[in-house]
């Protein structure tokens, strides 16, 4: 890279820690032949890849997304460099799940210095090229992050702040030149929902044009892991399509946000009233941060709300304040009307703000190119196969079987609170993985799943040197697996009858980010050893 005039310094050095409790296997012996069936490539997960060419989906009037999928009919010297670059990417994925970590690293390497050659070629979208440039960094680095595999802590649950609770409480200045804009938007956009144009919406949209543009983008952007699902759903029990927004007012789309208020899940359930409409908790599930049953029972109780006041504005708002307080306030008043009791003020200061969030929202992603929102390419959607736990078993398990890191494998089930499926559970794991999945499961006994591990021999690995990494007998290995040999191939799998015990995390754990210098105003990513000995900056800076 010496001599270009924009350089993206990326250095893979040789401390870099890529490898995890287990990949594809390198090879058949009679160490993993006799235990677990051979279990194939699990599918890429789909946030590593750009997102199908398609319009944005909240976005009506959008272009269609900046990540295409296929070359111009005349490629630039750019796009010849960014389809190599991809080619490598993807060999190194293939490599690093086969294990080879060497290899991995020399294409992952070659990947990004054959971007930032194509970044000194004048790419014919840049900002194509920036999104991808961005994303293959991501994911080389959540492969440097998922070394951490099965030790990842799972049995402390963690949750997520809605990114808009806070707003709920204020209002904002209304932008005078915003009025006529929004007043001929609203006449003209076709919506399943009713939309209004008054100075509370007209707040909400100045403020969502400024201060607020970053955690709408980032909410549209997110939104594209579920909107499948929820369009659906919303479809299935007659509930306008724009009420997607509802769960983004809620939650930002975090499938374990919580409130201050103790509401959880992307819809944000009181647990009693979740319970009324089956979603169900134990000490080890949640049902309020399982995205298709919350979303399911959202959709239901608008719908009840809906035949109770005969209007979605006062469904919105008893939603978020309950049937009995919207109630109150009609027959205190005489008024079923939402800005009537909102001017009245008989609902709650945060209620009142509500509604007004949610129709700012649905008519500036309506009106995606007036608001400069046409670029917002939405996360793609969430795919998984489903399998049916018959007994206690471990996420650790789960992912030592299917070659999958831990943080992929908590965003597939938000709704567990534990490490521990318990049984009865439907467990989503990647694409592809399901059935071979189910079949090593029945290979271990049922109660041992919740506790026992599956260790991948890696080369210079003796029934030894395993033993002591998990504290105990060769002995206990060899009769567990039912060994006679004392010294297993690289590749073979063996299950360890030990209760689960997190090895100790790798030392590169601290990331920071920082703003590169230069015109563009890149963030740069400085990734620094526990010991200090490297530090290695991701950079894009230029002209």
């Amino acid at each position: 890279m010496t001599g270009r005039t924009k350089r993206f310094f990326y250095i893979f050095g040789a401390s870099l820690t890529l490898g995890i409790s287990g990949c594809s296997y390198n090879q058949q012996s009679k160490f993993q032949a006799a235990f677990l069936p051979a279990t194939p490539h699990p599918a890429a997960a789909a946030i590593d890849e750009p997102p199908a060419l398609e319009a944005n989906p909240y976005l009506s009037d959008a272009q269609p997304a900046i990540l295409a999928q296929r070359m111009p009919v005349a490629p630039t010297q750019a796009d010849l460099l960014m389809l190599r670059a991809d080619q490598a990417f993807q060999r190194g994925k293939k490599a690093y799940q086969a294990n080879d970590i060497q290899q991995a690293r020399r294409e992952f390497d070659n990947a990004i210095d054959l971007m930032l050659e194509a970044s000194e070629n004048n790419p014919s979208d840049p900002v194509a090229f920036e999104a991808r440039l961005d994303q293959m960094v991501d994911s080389i680095h959540r492969r440097d992050l998922a070394g951490l595999g099965a030790g990842v802590d799972v049995d402390e649950a963690r949750f997520d702040k809605a990114p808009l609770e806070d707003i709920l409480q204020m209002t904002f200045p209304v932008d005078p030149k915003l009025k006529d804009k929004v007043k001929e938007q609203v006449q003209a956009t076709a919506s399943q929902l009713p939309l209004s144009e008054n100075d509370a919406v007209l707040g909400y949209i100045n403020y969502f044009s400024g201060r607020g543009r970053k955690t709408l983008i980032a909410g549209l952007e997110r939104a594209g892991r579920y909107r499948p699902l929820i369009q659906r759903i919303l479809h299935e029990e007659g509930i306008p399509q724009e009420l997607i927004h509802l769960a983004q007012a809620e939650s930002g789309f975090f499938p374990r946000a919580v409130s201050y208020k103790s509401a959880g899940g992307m819809w944000q359930f009181m647990a009693w009233r979740g319970q009324e409409y089956g979603l169900m908790r134990t000490a080890y599930t949640d049902d309020r941060f399982d995205p298709e049953k919350a979303t399911r029972a959202s959709a239901r109780h608008l719908h009840d709300l809906y035949n109770m006041f005969g209007d979605w504005y006062l469904a919105m708002a008893a939603y978020n304040c309950g049937p009995v307080a919207v109630a109150r306030a009609v027959e205190r008043t005489g008024y079923a009307d939402f800005w009537e009791l909102r001017n009245r003020h008989v609902l709650p200061e945060q209620t009142t703000n509500y509604v007004p969030i949610i129709l700012a929202m649905t008519i500036m992603t309506k009106n995606a190119v007036e608001y400069g929102l046409e670029g917002v390419v939405p996360e793609a959607p969430l795919e998984f196969d489903t399998i049916e736990v018959d007994a206690p078993t471990h996420l650790g398990l789960v992912a030592d079987l299917t070659d999958t890191p831990m943080p992929e494998l908590l965003d597939l089930n938000p709704a567990l609170l534990k490490g521990v499926a318990p049984a009865g559970y439907v467990l989503h794991v990647p694409k592809g993985t399901g059935s071979a999945l189910s079949a090593s499961l029945q290979m271990i006994p049922a109660d041992h799943r919740a506790s026992w591990r599956m260790h991948k021999v890696a080369s210079g690995d003796t029934l030894a040197s395993i033993a002591r990494s998990y504290g105990m007998a060769p002995g206990s290995i060899a009769a567990a697996n039912g060994l006679r040999e004392a010294s297993p191939a690289a590749g073979d799998r063996l299950l360890i009858p030990v209760s689960y015990r997190a090895p100790a995390a790798p030392k590169r754990v601290v990331v920071t980010h920082r703003r590169a210098k230069g015109p563009r105003k890149r963030p740069a990513v400085v990734t620094h050893t526990a010991s200090n000995r490297a530090s290695r900056v991701s950079r894009a800076a230029g002209e």
